[in-house]
C-alpha cells in the first residue's frame, strides 16, 4: 500500500523556498493547499506541485521546518527526490544568503558557478 512521505528539510523561509522553485523551474501553487495521494488521501501543503498523474507533491510547514511530502510510488519529477531536493536546497540558500546580506546592507559584488557545482558569493557594504 503506498502512503505519503514526509521528508524533513532545512528550509524555513516560504519566500526563499518558493523563489528556489522558480529557479529550477518548477510549476508550482500557493497554498494552502491539498496535496493528493493514493486512494484519495490528502495532505495540507503551504506550496503545491501538481503533477501529470493526479498525485502531488507539496511542502507542509511542521512546525519549525518545511518537509516535502510526496506519495514516492508516484513521484513522477524530472530528477530522482534526492536531486530534486539537492537543487531546491542549493537555490534555497543562494536566496537565503542574498536576502540576510541585503537586510544588512551587503550587495553581491561577483557570483561564480564553480565546475563541482557549488556557488561562490562575494558581498561587499560600502560604508561612508
Amino acid at each position: 500500500m503506498s502512503h505519503f512521505s514526509n521528508i524533513k528539510t532545512k528550509i524555513r523561509n516560504l519566500s526563499s523556498l518558493k523563489a528556489a522553485l522558480n529557479d529550477v523551474g518548477v510549476n508550482w501553487k500557493s497554498g494552502p493547499a491539498q496535496v493528493r495521494g493514493y486512494q484519495g488521501q490528502t495532505r495540507q501543503a503551504e506550496v503545491l506541485i501538481e503533477q501529470n498523474n493526479n498525485y502531488d507533491v507539496g511542502f507542509s510547514w511542521n512546525g519549525s521546518e518545511y518537509e516535502l511530502v510526496a506519495d514516492l510510488q508516484y513521484w513522477q519529477q524530472p530528477l530522482t527526490v534526492d536531486g530534486f531536493l539537492r537543487q531546491v536546497t542549493q537555490r534555497y540558500a543562494y536566496h537565503t544568503v542574498v536576502n540576510e546580506a541585503s537586510n544588512q546592507g551587503f550587495s553581491i559584488s561577483e557570483q561564480q558557478q564553480n565546475k563541482d557545482g557549488s556557488l561562490r558569493l562575494v558581498v561587499q557594504r560600502w560604508s561612508a
